[in-house]
C-alpha cells in the first residue's frame, strides 16, 4: 500500500528538519571544540595583553599614585582582576567560563560622593570563525576580532575611572 501524498510532504518536510537540526548540532560541537583547544589560550593571550596595556598607561603617568593600576592574576580558572586605587577606584574582574564559551567582565565603580558603588556586568561569548576564536559582546553583538581590541575596550573604564 502507497503512502498517501500529505504524509509523503509530512514526511519530506521532516527529514528537511532532521538535517537542518544535525546542521546546527556539527555547528554547536565545532564551536565547542574550539572553545575546549584554544579557549584557555584566548584568555592568556588576553592576561599578557591587558598587562602591557595596563604597564604603558602606568609609564605614561610614572609616580601617580592615582594611576598605579595593577593586574591580579591568581585565579586558577585563568581569570584575573584589574584595579585601580582611589579616587576613581575601579575593579574590573574577568571570570572565563569555557564550558559556556562565556566570560564575565564585572566592574566595580567606588563614586568619591559618598553613594554606593556602582556595578556594571558585560558578558562576552566565544565564536569561531574557521579555526580563530572571537568573542561577541552579547547585549550589543559589536565583536572583538583580537585581544588587542577587546584590551582596549575592557581598559578604558578602568583608565578613566568612568563607566561606558
Amino acid at each position: 500500500m502507497a503512502a498517501a501524498e500529505w504524509i509523503k510532504r509530512i514526511a519530506d518536510d521532516e527529514r528537511k528538519r532532521d538535517a537542518v537540526r544535525a546542521k546546527e548540532d556539527e555547528i554547536v560541537s565545532r564551536k565547542a571544540d574550539l572553545v575546549r583547544q584554544n579557549g584557555r589560550r584566548f584568555t592568556d593571550e588576553l592576561l599578557a595583553t591587558v598587562t602591557r596595556d595596563v604597564d604603558a598607561f602606568r609609564d605614561e603617568f610614572a609616580g601617580d599614585l592615582a594611576r598605579e593600576i595593577v593586574v591580579d592574576a591568581t585565579s586558577p580558572q585563568g581569570g584575573f582582576v584589574v584595579r585601580k586605587p582611589a579616587p576613581s577606584a575601579v575593579t574590573l574582574t574577568l571570570t572565563p567560563d569555557l564550558t559556556a564559551a562565556a566570560m564575565a567582565c564585572h566592574y566595580r565603580f567606588s563614586l568619591t560622593n559618598g553613594l554606593p558603588p556602582r556595578e556594571d556586568r558585560i558578558d562576552l561569548l566565544f565564536f569561531g570563525e574557521g579555526e580563530t576564536l572571537q568573542m561577541r559582546h552579547q547585549s550589543t553583538g559589536q565583536v572583538f576580532a583580537t585581544v588587542d581590541a577587546l584590551s582596549e575596550f575592557l581598559l578604558v573604564p578602568v583608565f578613566t575611572g568612568r563607566p561606558r
